[in-house]
């Protein structure tokens, strides 16, 4: 008898494809196989997905971006999509469909939906995103990451956390160093980078007391536009730092890490909890629905995080707000004990037995 399939569908961003790079690592493990059914922008985060899982490239778009002939062709695209994955479903029924989120998990809940495979979402924020908005109502469970998480009328969500991979997990609740004679800073806008944290970041480490300054190395992901002139800056104020584009190893940094300044997006407040830091976060003030400031709330309300909104965010303000987390050793461990008390290990297999108890309903 063949091993039950799962098939999961995520958009192009980390946020949807790093839970669903967890999910697969558990459930393989539990004997399934699995499929991941996203875009191209999507398998750009599947390096590090385990072998055996099957990516399928799908037809998708969104009308968030370009002009209006690439607007006017969504719908035709993501028809195209939804034909391509009724015809693997029909030749091979899985069953169970999770969807991530974003506009390429269309196809893939909107084919189940229609054959009535059991299926379900998870959403990573504290705000649905506008496709798991549509689907909440016609699946069988959603499943939230943040909690609370707001949900359409007659929908009830189960609170499972945010999973993480592997390699995070293998860091949860690791020894903090307390600041001291030597300090790292991670500094994270996403998994694509924020310009904003380019501008500030450099310019308010610059300001930092001289012996603080001194006793930094920065690790500073930068969009690849923004590469050069992050570096150079951080090199005029002798400061040591590594700044790249993007970081394979951000579970080792943030672990070693006396300080990370971030973006609140779903998966990177998952890691700092689930290992346990200190962060400055900034909420992403162009989120849908604000959701990324309903993300960092529950950090901010167990002193886990400072959370500094765009329009309050300049290098003086953020300066005194390392100075006064790096300067203080005691309150620096203290908020590190609160995060790892909010993180949540065990989501990635308390989704994967949402999915195994799905197996076999239809709706």
């Amino acid at each position: 008898m063949a091993a039950p399939l799962l098939v999961m569908a995520a958009g192009g961003t980390g946020g949807h494809m790093f839970p669903a790079q967890a999910l697969a690592e558990t459930l393989l493990a539990r004997g399934w196989r699995v499929r991941l059914s996203t875009d191209a922008r999507g398998a750009r985060y599947t390096g590090a997905f385990p072998e055996a899982v099957q990516i399928v490239e799908v037809s998708s778009a969104t009308f968030a971006r370009g002009g209006v002939l690439a607007k006017l062709s969504v719908p035709l695209r993501i028809l195209a999509g939804i034909g391509a994955a009724k015809m693997r479903m029909l030749r091979e029924r899985p069953a169970v469909v999770v969807g991530f989120g974003g506009y390429p998990s269309i196809p893939a809940l909107a084919t189940a939906w229609a054959l009535r495979i059991p299926r379900m979402i998870h959403e990573q924020n504290g705000v649905l995103g506008r496709v798991n908005q549509v689907f909440a109502p016609r699946v069988n469970a959603v499943a939230c990451g943040t909690w609370p998480t707001a949900l359409p009328s007659g929908v009830t969500g189960t609170h499972i956390g945010n999973p993480v991979r592997a390699s995070v997990g293998l860091h949860a609740n690791a020894p903090y160093a307390a600041p001291g004679a030597e300090n790292r800073i991670v500094v994270i806008g996403g998994s694509q980078g924020a310009r904003i944290l380019s501008d500030v970041v450099p310019e308010a480490i610059a300001e930092l007391p001289e012996p603080l300054r001194q006793s930094l190395h920065i690790a500073h992901q930068a969009r690849g536009e923004d590469e050069a002139r992050v570096r150079d800056t951080y090199a005029q104020h002798g400061v040591a730092a590594e700044v790249k584009p993007f970081f394979e190893d951000v579970p080792e940094r943030f672990a070693g890490a006396q300080l990370v300044i971030s973006r609140a997006g779903a998966s990177s407040i998952a890691d700092l909890t689930v290992i346990g830091r200190p962060a400055i976060l900034i909420p992403f003030a162009a989120a849908t629905g604000d959701h990324q400031t309903a993300n960092a709330r529950a950090l901010a309300e167990a002193n886990a995080a400072t959370v500094m909104p765009e329009n309050r965010l300049n290098p003086q303000a953020l300066s005194a707000e390392i100075t006064r987390i790096l300067s203080n050793s005691s309150q620096a461990s203290q908020m590190a004990s609160a995060a790892a008390r909010l993180g949540k290990p065990d989501a990635a297999e308390r989704l994967a037995d949402m999915v195994e108890d799905l197996k076999g309903q239809s709706r």
